[in-house]
């Protein structure tokens, strides 16, 4: 009998939220999943008795690391049919492909549930005119929790499957390579891996189907616009065409551990750190006919000498205004660091900000409203 291979172009990822929805998840290659232990070294440290030496060590296994995951995929807005069957959700608004992961990044609740005092999911509403993931109920010690699924050898008579229980999303970058199609880097932690004897079965896959090919959004199309607020001495909006950029969300989180001997102690669970949102863009160095322009935006910078922390206002529109689909990424309180000039054929500037909130208690560094088409 042959040996049996796995590859990872025969992989399937399904997610179970807190709720019990379980949704394809259509993944790019470069995933991956791993989970260490933590383990305690005993040496030996004496002198010589009748000419010998004991030189041995044991290892204890402690406990294990939480699990780690990560993996791509595409941002894929859309207008449900609203069928509530065949993987179709309940009502005719707007959605996303990986919702749920988006979802978990920013509330501490299922999509679904109603919020209330001990928080509520990161999407509020939901309406036909977009998705909006807001991060009202993010100031909370746990976050939304997750089970994911690894198939490997999908269509296979026997796919190995994993199960990593108990995950949470830790990051999500996104960056905007301009000849590219728009991605989400996500990447977590979980409490264990386990391998299981069944898939869990999709129950909302639509916006997935290989001819829904009108629910990616091109890079290309990006538009930035970029405000000054406050400071005396930078005001105005200023005129600037993307050549790159990143945007990247951080719950850093820790995963805590008892430490009882004598056994292999498991993950316990999450809390949350700090909340970071943070990125860059790059442009040309120009000056148009008009309008403030890049190289306006660096003489401002730099000479605020009086400014200690600027406030900018950013609108990301991912796929370009008024386009179907897009994803508006708002914020509207950003330090901007002094830009820095790359030179090349065409002289370039990276200007790196850093959003925060309007007060230390506040959730509002930034919001996220995603537009998408009907789907097939």
């Amino acid at each position: 009998m042959a040996d049996t291979f796995y590859y990872s172009r025969d992989t399937l990822v399904h997610l179970t939220d807190s709720a019990g929805a379980i949704y394809k998840i259509p993944v790019l290659d470069g995933f991956s999943f791993s989970q260490a232990t933590n383990a305690t070294e005993v040496t030996l440290n004496e002198m010589a008795n009748g000419g010998v030496s004991r030189r041995a060590r044991q290892m204890f296994t402690d406990s294990y690391a939480p699990a780690e995951w990560s993996f791509q995929t595409y941002i894929r807005p859309f207008t449900s049919g609203g069928g509530g069957s065949g993987g179709e959700h309940s009502s005719a608004f707007s959605h996303v492909v990986e919702e749920a992961l988006w979802n978990a990044l920013a509330g501490n609740k299922a999509i679904g549930v109603t919020a209330d005092a001990t928080g509520g999911p990161g999407f509020t509403a939901p309406d036909a005119n977009g998705a909006d993931l807001a991060f009202t109920n993010s100031n909370r010690p746990a976050l939304d929790t997750f089970d994911l699924h690894f198939e490997m050898g999908s269509g296979k008579t026997e796919p190995v499957i994993y199960k990593i229980e108990g995950c949470v999303v830790n990051e999500v970058s996104i960056d905007f390579d301009i000849d590219g199609i728009a991605t989400a880097n996500w990447s977590g932690f979980g409490k264990i891996i386990t391998e299981v004897d069944t898939m869990t079965t999709a129950t909302i896959y639509e916006g997935t189907a290989a001819a829904d090919t009108n629910n990616f959004i091109r890079n290309r199309l990006t538009d930035l616009a970029v405000t000054a607020t406050t400071a005396e001495d930078i005001v105005g909006t200023y005129t600037l065409t993307l050549t790159g950029g990143n945007i990247t969300i951080s719950n850093n989180m820790t995963f805590l551990t008892p430490e009882t001997l004598g056994i292999v102690n498991q993950p316990l669970g999450h809390v949350t750190g700090t909340r970071s949102v943070t990125g860059s863009f790059t442009c040309y160095l120009n000056t148009p006919t008009s309008g403030a322009s890049s190289a306006d935006l660096f003489e401002d910078i730099i000479e605020s000498t009086t400014t200690i922390t600027n406030d900018f206002n950013l609108v990301f529109v991912i796929g370009g205004t008024g386009n179907t689909p897009r994803v508006t990424v708002t914020l509207p309180t950003c330090h901007l660091e002094v830009p820095t000039h790359s030179i090349d054929d065409i002289v370039s500037l990276e200007t790196t900000f850093h959003a925060l909130p309007t007060s230390v208690d506040a959730t509002d560094e930034i919001t996220m409203e995603f537009v998408g088409p009907a789907v097939t």
